[in-house]
């Protein structure tokens, strides 16, 4: 029996575990109690890694698809294969013609951030996608435009904060997004013990809401309107009081002006909040004496998603908490800081999608234009794919659309360990090593960190005969695809290698004078992890805009402004689809856990008592629920959690649709929520996919021996 310590990939949270070996397997996994961070705290998610490991769906060996059928092959047919294959389509129809997708995993496992360019770049495509843009690219784009870089993300500062409102963000299930927070109920539970509170806004009484000292109904897609009435309340009653000291605040005198007709009478028509209610909120949060205000999923995928995350900076800058203690701070990372001299700010709108002129952000366009760049004929028309992790079929807009677009492909190469809704189209997969079996270092949930932490999170297994490290397939990807031009890729250093230097010259180095002096060595004699401080002030010193100012009007702002002020009215008894996560599940990762997935279904549709009643609906009936772009048939769960007019359906879900899953996910697949949303309702201003807020309808099934379980209808 062995022990070792490392810290959980499978979300944002980065949960120190304590994980025992015996005989080559996984003993037992539980909270690592040294962990400076987590402090011995874990989810039921960190013991699916043993499930993971011992999948027999993973999938081990390179896997070539020859017609409907399968055979494995060996790593240097597969890369010889994969860079022919898309040399000749770039040879044919130019280097646009291949699409890249990483997935979501591609932030959980390093090797992927460090090496995946050493190929991908060497394609030469425009044509670039993400799960970014189906998920957090207003949080990217507001802080490129208001502090100069796209990871300047201020984080609240749950451990010294007196008042948290949370908006469209449920953290009990996901342990924090784009605010990395270990064990958010016992850090909340401190907040509450030292006379603090927490509002959350939200269309459903989320588990986060359950534990709030107030929660408010929202109207799903409203948001923007509630969060311009608290800027108009605050700036108008005289309680703002802007800072951060000594930083230039470009463009606030002109809010004002700009947001007065933004009333909370208007708010309350469009939301749902009473007016007086919303002045409350305001002048509650401004009279806190340290306060965060936070908005994720559910403020971020609607068709206002960047407008949302303006005001939510403003608001923290207007009340004095940004860059405050117990307010909004950046982190301070030992690796990859956001600064001025980072090359990776970011850009906005420098290219424009072929078909449709989506703006791109940072290299990358919008992920609900895939589908469309497959579809239409003409010069670049995208022919072959390449994905990372990823499984955009079920993860994207209007899954059905892509998932017909990929079956036209001529070629499409998948780095992933499973068979899924969207590698079975691919002609081959490349599968890599699992987490426990590679070294690991988080480097970015560290820039979202609710406090700095640093840990190198060494192999628990050895690495299988046979198998590669995800970076060791884009070496040997890259190899390849350079002897077809008679030449060779450069040579690369390992993750472990990148780090250590990245250690040594980073802000906790020897090069920067440090007396921790941090380096690869220090880590691995520090298996638990290393404590790094509280989250501190460091404007205006970080800021990367040209004057080394905030700029609280970004150009773009005014017209989206107006843009808001003309969207009508939601239609009386419209039903608005809004997502659920779940502690057990990340996106559509470890539903073929068995100990994650049994029990009850959780992939039910949940609809207020009074909207299944005016439909003659019962509690408990399978229904045909239906957008624009499709429909399906699910179960429907009566709930007095969901706000009257909203109807909330689990992401993630829907797997094996064409019985690409052998294993227990079969049992459960559900259904996905992305076979309704619609990859023409979106953030018209930054092209993010707008998953929240669509407009569907309810009815009850048919009596028919044609339906007998929940599915795919149709679409």
């Amino acid at each position: 029996m062995s022990t070792h310590y490392r810290a959980c990939h499978l979300c944002e949270a980065i949960c120190g575990l304590e994980i025992r070996v015996e005989d080559g397997r996984i003993a037992g996994i539980r909270g690592d109690s040294e962990d400076p961070f987590s402090h011995g705290y874990i989810c039921p998610k960190a013991t699916a890694l043993a499930d993971i490991q011992e999948d027999p769906d993973r999938l081990r060996r390179p896997l070539l698809r020859e017609g409907s059928t399968w055979r494995e092959i060996g790593w240097d047919e597969a890369f010889a294969l994969a860079a022919e294959r898309l040399h000749a389509v770039r040879a044919q129809h130019g280097a646009d013609a291949v699409a890249i997708y990483r997935g979501n995993p591609n932030v959980h496992n390093w090797g992927l951030i460090t090496h995946a360019n050493h190929f991908l770049k060497r394609l030469g495509t425009r044509n670039n996608y993400s799960a970014t843009s189906a998920d957090q690219l207003p949080h990217h784009l507001v802080c490129l435009w208001m502090y100069g870089h796209q990871f300047l993300q201020p984080i609240p500062d749950i451990d010294r904060s007196q008042h948290l409102l949370l908006i469209g963000y449920n953290p009990m299930a996901s342990n924090g997004s784009i605010m990395t927070v270990p064990d958010f109920r016992g850090r909340l539970k401190a907040l509450q013990a030292r006379g603090g509170k927490m509002v959350v806004i939200d269309p459903r009484r989320t588990e986060t809401a359950a534990v709030a000292d107030e929660h408010h109904f929202v109207r799903p897609g409203s948001d923007a309107f509630l969060l311009l009435a608290l800027l108009q309340v605050i700036l108008s009653d005289g309680s703002a009081r802007p800072g951060p000291d000594g930083v230039a605040l470009r463009g606030l005198e002109s809010l004002p002006a700009l947001l007065a007709r933004f009333t909370p009478e208007l708010a309350g028509e469009r939301t749902g909040i009473e007016a007086e209610t919303i002045r409350r909120i305001a002048r509650d949060f401004a009279a806190a004496p340290r306060a965060a205000c936070h908005g994720r999923m559910g403020v971020s995928t609607q068709r206002f998603g960047a407008l949302c995350q303006w005001a939510i900076q403003v608001l923290n800058l207007i009340t004095g908490n940004l860059d405050r203690e117990g307010g909004t701070l950046l982190t301070h990372p030992a690796v990859m800081g956001a600064g001025p001299d980072d090359r990776q700010r970011g850009s906005f709108g420098r290219r424009r999608s072929r078909v449709r002129g989506y703006p791109d952000f940072s290299g990358e366009f919008p992920v609900a234009g895939l589908a469309e760049e497959m579809l239409t004929p003409g010069e670049g028309q995208v022919r072959a794919l390449v994905t990372v992790a990823g499984n955009p079929v079920l993860s994207t807009p209007n899954g059905p659309r892509l998932d017909a677009a990929l079956a036209g492909l001529d070629f499409m190469l998948a780095i992933d360990f499973y068979l899924n809704e969207t590698t079975r189209h691919a002609t081959l997969i490349l599968p890599p090593t699992t987490s426990l079996e590679h070294d690991h270092y988080d480097i970015a949930f560290h820039r979202f960190a609710v406090r700095n932490t640093t840990r190198y999170n060494a192999p628990v297994l050895p690495k299988p005969e046979g198998s590669m490290h995800d970076w060791e397939i884009f070496a040997g990807l890259a190899d390849a695809d350079a002897r077809i031009d008679g030449g060779s890729a450069p040579a690369v250093a390992s993750p472990a290698q990148m780090l250590d230097l990245m250690l040594q010259s980073g802000p906790y180095g020897a090069a920067a004078g440090d007396a921790r002096a941090l380096s690869l060595a220090v880590l691995e004699a520090a298996p638990h992890g290393i404590d790094l401080g509280p989250l501190r002030p460091s404007l205006p010193q970080r800021l990367c805009t040209e004057d080394g100012g905030i700029d609280c009007l970004p150009p773009l702002i005014p017209a989206e402004l107006e843009r808001l002020w003309q969207e009508p009215a939601v239609p009386a008894g419209q039903l608005l689809l809004i997502g659920r996560r779940h502690v057990r599940s990340n996106n559509s990762w470890m539903h073929n856990s068995h100990r994650l997935t049994k029990g009850p279904r959780r992939d039910h549709l949940l609809a207020h008592p009074g909207d299944l009643a005016a439909r003659g609906i019962a509690d408990g009936a399978e229904v045909l629920l239906s957008s624009r772009v499709g429909e399906l048939r699910v179960v429907v769960e009566a709930s007095t959690d969901m706000m009257p007019g909203s109807i909330s359906l689990p992401h993630g879900w829907g797997h094996d649709k064409a019985g690409t899953r052998l294993g227990v996910a079969a049992a459960q697949p559900g259904v996905s929520a992305n076979d309704l949303t619609d990859e023409l309702w979106l953030d018209e201003l930054c092209g993010n996919a707008a998953l929240n807020g669509v407009p569907v309808e309810i009815r009850p099934v048919p009596a028919s021996p044609a339906l007998q379980s929940p599915g795919r209808s149709g679409g």
